[in-house]
């Protein structure tokens, strides 16, 4: 005998599962939040990189990514570990071989949903996609015996004191969540990457709400938000930070989580909550952005400083500024010659008088700045001038 959608058993001890979003609740401070996400996300991805740097931006994501989305499940491996196991050279004993394959299957499934971004091939979420996912995240790990990857439960889960919906009415639950993002969940035309942004937060807090398979929920939950966030034009390197922000305030997360379900529906600070994540997450991203754009803008003036000097003295002057340009700090003068390989084989048969006079020539360049006590380090100031005092002295 069907069940009437008035008598589902949610409707009694899951009160809050409502698929509503009143957005009269959200206050100024997280409207200007999400107005400041979008402007982030637009300079990350209008930021003009080195593929070198766009290569290590990305990669970093992808590894704080995988880490946060499997780590606030119980995953153990370090950041260290879990970028050797994505190069494909970590060697786990068997007993520990588990937490190598929970990270495989989160990277696949990241890159899956980016491929298909990517080609524009994905309109909406469906249930067998979600479905998909799940058994994504779970294949070829240890799971319970009750637990079926890519399958609705048929028993009662939780995490912690919370408990998920009944298990008899999650499949309708999935099928009206997915309808709701679809369709109920209204985008103005114009704000598609505000409201995206807040679409993919709601996706998140509903489905692990539900909690509808035996197990990767949340690791699935994160799934979905991040394809909603790319699809939204979110850059894919900053498409992780919000699994980055659970996790790294992971007590909080469940604190906020908690609060939002004993609060009749309002998610109003969950959304908070995760909008200020994400945006300090973004800020952390434009700041090595500047820093790079920075650096590039200093290798140009440098070269800039001796286009017209080519005698051998400049030619020399001009690489140890260079080789300089790659340390973080001063460099006691008594070091300059051993800085690196190229400038030990520069300076094997010159005298430290020589030494000193190239120092000198680059002060009087301004190119570098002198301390007695301290050594020597790029002037990097000098192309700082008209920066805000928010982005200066990042290097």
């Amino acid at each position: 005998m069907a069940i009437s959608n008035k008598e589902r058993a949610y409707l009694k001890s899951h009160p809050w599962i409502t698929f509503l979003f009143d957005m009269r609740k959200l206050d100024y401070q997280t409207w200007i939040l999400s107005g400041e996400a979008k402007s982030k996300c637009l300079h990350v991805r209008g930021a003009p990189l080195l593929p070198d740097v766009v290569k290590s931006l990305f990669g970093i994501a992808l590894v704080k990514g995988a880490l946060a989305t499997t780590a606030i499940e119980g995953n153990t491996l370090s950041e260290e570990e879990v970028a050797r196991r994505i190069q494909g050279n970590l060697d786990l004993p068997p007993s520990k071989e588990y937490l190598g394959k929970e990270i495989d299957n989160i990277v696949v499934a990241y890159n899956k949903i980016g491929r298909r971004v990517l080609a524009n091939s994905f309109t909406q979420l469906n249930v067998q996609e979600i479905k998909d996912f799940n058994k994504l995240v779970l294949d070829g790990l240890p799971v319970e015996k009750d637990v079926v990857p890519g399958e609705i439960r048929k028993h009662s889960v939780g995490v912690g004191s919370y408990r998920g919906a009944p298990p008899e009415d999650c499949e309708y639950l999935l099928e009206k969540y997915v309808e709701w993002l679809n369709q109920d969940f209204s985008v103005p035309k114009g704000q598609e990457m505000i409201f995206g942004i807040l679409k993919a937060i709601m996706s998140h807090l509903y489905f692990v709400w539900i909690h509808p398979f035996g197990d990767g929920n949340g690791r699935t939950a994160r799934l979905i938000e991040f394809q909603i966030l790319l699809s939204v034009g979110v850059p894919a390197a900053s498409a992780h930070l919000m699994s980055n922000h659970y996790n790294a305030t992971r007590s909080e997360y469940y604190r906020q989580l908690d609060m939002s379900s004993k609060s009749k529906g309002d998610v109003s600070q969950f959304i908070k909550y995760a909008l200020q994540g994400f945006v300090d997450g973004l800020q952390n991203q434009i700041e090595m952005i500047q820093s790079q754009q920075l650096y590039v803008h200093w290798i140009n003036h440098v070269h800039r400083t001796f286009q017209d000097k080519d005698r051998e003295e400049d030619k020399r002057r001009r690489k140890l500024v260079l080789e300089l340009s790659d340390t973080k700090d001063y460099v006691p003068l008594t070091d300059v010659r051993h800085i690196s390989p190229k400038t030990a084989e520069m300076y094997a048969n010159l005298t430290d008088k020589t030494v000193e006079r190239d120092i000198e020539r680059l002060v009087n360049l301004d190119l570098v700045v002198k301390e007695k006590k301290k050594g020597i380090r790029p002037k990097w100031e000098i192309l700082q001038t008209y920066l805000s005092p928010a982005v200066k002295d990042k290097r």
